[in-house]
């Protein structure tokens, strides 16, 4: 273990490892002991009661930060010729079809989200072996593949995500910066968690949300009391 820093001892003597705190004190707190030079990433790791192995306990789903999470997220509309105009003015970043799937052939995924129509799916079946291991696989479950791209292109840059269960039972999610108020991590915390309780699947007996950590790229995990999520205090 390597040592710590002067400040990340300091950080780390502010949170109580044994304590559970209330969501808006956990933000708060998590701010105060973030330590980077840059703005970090904060993020969430939800411990779900669910085994991943078994399908009908598979937890995935798509929600939308009210105060988006703070990232520039770089778009790819693959998509036919007369979609490309919609999906320029939606901001997408990159737009083309035959030209980008031989781009991701020879090693090009400078971007974080994919969206197309229906119709190239065929196309971009091939290049899933790439696509697939980088999260970057479009799907219909999570609005990424679309005859309304324009729609959806607008949704993913307003803050729009997606998320699954790990194969350990854990969802990751970032939900905003260390520069965000207190009050915006906690309402984008309280709509990502709402999202994952509605995933609760039918089979499951026993605890649905064990645990939840908050902290950003660079601080110690402050552990929020999971009985005050749901409500905004």
């Amino acid at each position: 273990m390597s040592k710590l820093t002067k400040n990340q001892k300091v950080a780390v003597a502010k949170v109580d490892s044994t304590k559970q705190y209330r969501l808006l004190e956990a933000c708060k707190l998590v701010k105060e002991v973030t330590y980077t030079k840059f703005d970090a990433s904060v993020d969430l790791a939800v411990r779900l009661g669910v085994d991943p192995r078994k399908a009908n306990q598979m937890v995935r789903g798509v929600v939308t930060l009210p105060h988006g999470t703070g990232k520039v997220v770089r778009v790819l509309a693959l998509c036919t010729p007369d979609k490309e105009a919609e999906a320029r003015e939606a901001g997408a970043d990159h737009v083309g079809l035959d030209d980008y799937i031989e781009k991701i052939k020879g090693g090009w995924t400078d971007i974080d989200v994919i969206i197309c129509t229906p119709s190239v799916m065929g196309k971009i079946g091939p290049i899933g072996r790439i696509l697939g291991p980088r999260g970057l696989m479009p799907n219909p479950k999570t609005g990424t593949v679309t005859m309304e791209i324009g729609k959806a292109v607008k949704e993913v840059k307003a803050g729009k995500i997606d998320y699954k269960v790990d194969k350990t039972g854990i969802v990751h999610a970032s939900i905003g910066k260390a520069s965000f108020s207190a009050e915006a991590l906690q309402e984008n915390a309280i709509e990502l968690l709402n999202s994952i309780s509605a995933q609760k699947p039918q089979s499951l007996k026993g605890t649905y949300i064990k645990s939840i950590f908050i902290s950003s790229t660079m601080s110690p995990s402050v552990n929020i009391d999971t009985k005050t999520f749901s409500a905004a205090e």
